[in-house]
C-alpha cells in the first residue's frame, strides 16, 4: 500500500509591479555640463544653503555630462545621513543616467570626509562601475570650501 500522497499545489498570485519615475517639480540649474569639481559645487551650493541636517543629493548626468535630474537620496542628523548604493542607483536607473554626481554637505562646516564618506565613494564606485553609471565625484560641501574626491584622487575610495 503506498502511503504517500499526492499534494495538488494551488497557484500563487504574485504582485506585479510597474516602476515608473515620477517628476516632482523643476529645479533651475544652468544648461551647461559639469565641467570640474568646481562648477559641480557652484551649482549644488544653492541647493544646500540654510540646511541644517546632512543631506545627501545624486545628479544623473547624460553622455555630454548635463545634469538631467537630481535626487535627495537622505536627509540625516548634524552628523550622519545614511545612504545605501540601492537608492543611490534607482533613480539613475529611470531617468537613463550615463554618469552620476553625488554630493552631501557637513552642517558643522567642515567638509573634511569621514571615514564612512570614504567607505561611502568606494562602494558607489564599484556599483557604478558594475552598472555602467560612471561616478564622476563625490562632493562635501562646507562653509568656506568643499572637498573633492575626484580631485584628491579618490583616496580610500
Amino acid at each position: 500500500m503506498n502511503t504517500c500522497q499526492t499534494r495538488h499545489r494551488k497557484n500563487t498570485y504574485l504582485p506585479r509591479f510597474r516602476v515608473t519615475l515620477v517628476r516632482e517639480n523643476r529645479a533651475s540649474f544652468p544648461a551647461a555640463a559639469i565641467r570640474d569639481s568646481r562648477s559641480a559645487a557652484e551649482l549644488l551650493a544653492p541647493h544646500f544653503r540654510g540646511i541644517d541636517r546632512e543631506q545627501f543629493v545624486v545628479c544623473g548626468l547624460d553622455v555630454k555630462h548635463h545634469i538631467i535630474g537630481l535626487n535627495v537620496v537622505s536627509v540625516g542628523s548634524l552628523t550622519v545621513s545614511i545612504v545605501h548604493p540601492r537608492e543611490v542607483f534607482k533613480p539613475l536607473i529611470l531617468m537613463n543616467a550615463c554618469a552620476l554626481l553625488c554630493a552631501h554637505n557637513h552642517p558643522s562646516g567642515d567638509p573634511t570626509p569621514s571615514p564612512e564618506d570614504h567607505a561611502l565613494t568606494a562602494r558607489l564606485r564599484e556599483a557604478g562601475d558594475l552598472l555602467g553609471i560612471t561616478l564622476l565625484d563625490h562632493i562635501v560641501l562646507g562653509d568656506t570650501y568643499n572637498y573633492s574626491f575626484a580631485d584628491q584622487g579618490w583616496p580610500g575610495a
